[in-house]
């Protein structure tokens, strides 16, 4: 019995040494970064794996880093409904950073602006609030909409950033909107060539998001 009492002892403590050093030598898990977009992010009119999104992924393999992206957009999407899916979105992949490019379909259909800064600095703030970092994608639109609002509309995106203190690309079509070879023939949707222009005006005020 003694005997048996001490080989139960020293299993033990060898399970309890072998729990703690696989605790140690386990790898971090993924860290998530949560895409919410519009058409834009979506690979609309595009071939799978071609698009900025699917690009960065492809980057952040290549560099064996252990963030992973999620990509929740969808064309045709408003802030509004972005708003709407992002607690759920939140809630299931508990993302690090979210990027946020919405607002381009709030203004092509005449929204009110501050109903569209409403819903951005609400997605801001609950991303926030799980302790996500947040970069959002700036956006223009035509002039044709009239002046005041295009202006206003641009200025919103930065003038969040700015209060709510985090990260901000000014124009997300920077480099791509005055060139019509790299739009698709909608001539609204930037083609395939475009998109690495697209990654590389996210990816200097994405990279320091991923550091620690």
């Amino acid at each position: 019995m003694v005997f048996s009492l001490t080989c139960l002892t020293v299993i033990a403590s060898a399970l309890m040494f072998a729990s703690v050093f696989a605790q140690k030598t386990v790898a971090p898990s993924a860290s998530n970064i949560l895409i919410l977009g519009d058409s834009l992010s979506a690979e609309y009119g595009l071939a799978r794996g071609t698009g900025w999104v699917a690009l960065l992924e492809k980057r952040l393999q290549s560099d064996q880093s252990s963030w992973k992206v999620v990509n929740a957009s969808i064309s045709g999407e408003t802030t509004a409904g972005g708003q709407t899916r992002l607690a759920q979105l939140l809630k299931i992949h508990q993302p690090k950073v979210v990027v946020i490019e919405l607002g381009a379909n709030d203004a092509l259909r005449g929204l009110q602006l501050k109903a569209t800064e409403k819903n951005l600095q609400a997605m801001i703030q609950a991303s926030k609030n799980i302790g996500a970092k947040v970069l959002v994608l700036g956006m223009r639109i035509p002039p044709n909409y009239g002046q005041e609002y295009t202006t206003e509309f641009f200025n919103l995106f930065g003038k969040l950033a700015l209060s709510e203190n985090v990260a901000h690309v000014p124009f997300f079509l920077d480099g791509v909107a005055t060139k019509m070879d790299l739009f698709q023939a909608d001539r609204i949707h930037p083609n395939e060539k475009a998109q690495p222009v697209l990654l590389g005006n996210v990816l200097p005020k994405l990279l320091p998001l991923l550091r620690p």
